[in-house]
């Protein structure tokens, strides 16, 4: 009996000595302490809080807080360092490039998922089989005479059309608008208008003949409450689905979305230690929220640009938002 104690207790400290097979990483992760501040898209937000909601269970005494001013109002704090990290829904700006650079922040740019934009309309709406770009357009650019379902299609119903889309400082506001209008921010303004997309949801919801725009996930979330329209971006109309936006058949409404880190914040312990976890795990909690993961190698450059600090955007020109995100960002 007293041989087996003792082997039992050689077997214990032997363990002990060994670091009991990687609980000293675990450990340090527990005992980090500080805040992480973070603000930005509504689009990434369910990304953010979901990797924030597992990142509490593994670094309880760190208090990540994330807020939803949109992609455009998280930058403007973002460039004056007064977060840590923006949720974005489209890449950096040349003009918030230079605010930055007024305020001294260098920022490093990391992406987390795909997106597809997605238009929807109200359950009941029977009639819309289909929209193309050049349709989205003269519903959407400035000026536009669309009123009624009408005036799109002779065929469809003289019934007015609510419209409902992200605020202007929305990423997906700025995207779609660029996308189908040519230009950043150029829109109709007699719509009704909401950063926070559940707002958005129950608007077209409630109403029959509502048309609207948000990210993928939020109707993923929401099938029971809307209908998603198939876009004819030239090569016959297509759904958003993880496959589509994945492989770029949902052309032209589907995009990256990011995360940007103030390079100054990623020196505290904290913030290093939530955005390599959050680069870690993203691949398997976008698709709990619904969004479509990147491909491995991407994730693979991402936690190598951020290990190695490589400050700046990867897009140094139009022609760069046309490129694969593994060909722009490879070593």
């Amino acid at each position: 009996m007293i041989r087996v104690v003792m082997c039992s207790l050689m077997a214990a400290l032997l363990l002990a000595a060994c670091g009991g097979g990687g609980n000293e990483g675990d450990s340090e992760k527990a005992k980090l302490e500080g805040n992480v501040r973070i603000d930005g898209s509504s689009t990434v937000y369910p990304i953010t809080e979901a990797v924030a909601e597992e990142f509490r269970t593994v670094s309880p005494r760190v208090k990540v807080s994330v807020g939803v001013s949109g992609t455009g109002g998280g930058f403007k704090k973002f460039c004056v360092a007064e977060t840590d990290i923006n949720d974005a829904s489209r890449p950096i700006k040349p003009s918030e490039i230079e605010k930055a650079a007024e305020h001294k922040v260098e920022f490093i740019e990391l992406p987390v998922a795909f997106d597809g934009i997605s238009v929807v309309v109200n359950p009941k709406n029977d009639f819309v089989d289909h929209l193309s770009v050049a349709e989205l357009r003269r519903i959407w650019e400035p000026g536009s005479k669309v009123r009624s379902w009408k005036d799109v299609r002779a065929q469809w119903p003289d019934r007015e059309m609510k419209l409902y889309a992200p605020g202007v400082d929305s990423g997906t506001f700025d995207y779609f608008t660029e996308t189908v209008n040519g230009k950043s921010g150029a829109c109709r303004s007699d719509f009704s208008a909401s950063e926070d997309d559940n707002v958005l949801v129950t608007g077209i919801a409630g109403d029959q003949y509502a048309l609207g725009f948000f990210g993928f996930a939020y109707f993923d979330h929401n099938r029971d409450k809307l209908k998603i329209v198939a876009i004819d971006g030239s090569k016959g109309p297509i759904e958003p689905s993880n496959k589509t936006i994945n492989d770029g058949t949902y052309s032209p409404l589907s995009r990256p979305i990011f995360i940007y880190v103030s390079a100054e914040a990623a020196k505290r312990p904290e913030v290093d230690a939530f955005v390599n976890f959050y680069l870690k795990s993203a691949a398997a909690l976008v698709k709990d929220v619904g969004y479509v993961p990147l491909p491995e190698k991407v994730y693979e450059f991402a936690i190598a640009r951020f290990g190695s600090r490589r400050t700046g955007t990867v897009y140094k020109s139009e022609s760069d938002k046309s490129r694969t995100l593994a060909e722009l960002m490879a070593p």
